[in-house]
């Protein structure tokens, strides 16, 4: 695939590294120049500009960008037509969530990118450390990795591209409800990660125990 890499921070290195060992053709892209040469001579990619990246990207382009500014910038680019993955959390001071009483911070930015684009919710659950590991498995699990969106070609290509880290999607339901669900536990994680300083993976039972499971058609969301 041809992927768009839109930001030089974590998430583009962590992301960017992981689709490049998997074969794919990627640029990185950033209003910082040498920063974004950086990231391609560290991975064997391209750089460019941020729009540079977003017309690379005709199968995918990932959102890397702090939500805010990603917001700023889906308006500026020419993202009709394209697979817009958004990684990330409007998380502010004190882990609030600021998008309480708001749109998700991926339904603003698919109002900002226009109709023609594609966005899906996805790898926003993990810091970018995470993402560095060659695969992430835990006890043997790979991780699990929930998607959002509304066009099931678009999820599709996202899945892929989960299973190209080493990871399993799991359906998240439609952009609307679905990002904000994970942007929220996104928040909560955070919370308990790094503000309690507690294992958060204990908040949940196993599987068995979870309750009754919906059928898988029931979590496929429609194209």
């Amino acid at each position: 695939m041809r992927i768009g890499i839109l930001g030089t921070g974590g998430m583009a290195d962590a992301l960017g590294a992981q689709w490049r060992r998997s074969g794919h053709e990627v640029l990185f892209g950033g209003r910082d120049l040498g920063r974004a040469e950086v990231l391609a001579r560290r991975w064997d990619g391209a750089w460019g500009t941020l729009h540079q990246a977003a017309d690379f990207g005709t199968d995918a382009v990932l959102m890397a960008l702090p939500w805010r500014a990603a917001i700023e910038v889906a308006r500026q680019l020419p993202l009709t037509g394209r697979v817009l993955i958004d990684c990330t959390n409007p998380v502010g001071e004190g882990f609030r969530l600021l998008t309480a009483g708001v749109p998700s911070a991926a339904v603003q930015l698919a109002t900002a990118a226009g109709p023609g684009a594609h966005v899906v919710k996805a790898f926003n659950l993990c810091h970018e450390d995470v993402w560095r590991l060659t695969p992430p498995v835990f006890d043997g699990r790979p991780l699990g990795v929930p998607l959002s969106g509304d066009n099931e070609e678009a999820l599709a290509v996202v899945r892929q591209l989960v299973r190209d880290v080493g990871c399993e999607p799991f359906a998240a339901g439609e952009l609307e409800q679905g990002a904000a669900l994970l942007e929220a536990t996104a928040a909560l994680l955070i919370r308990l990660w790094v503000g309690e300083g507690v294992d958060a993976q204990s908040i949940a039972p196993p599987g068995e125990l979870a309750g009754p499971r919906a059928p898988a058609a029931a979590l496929t969301p429609s194209s």
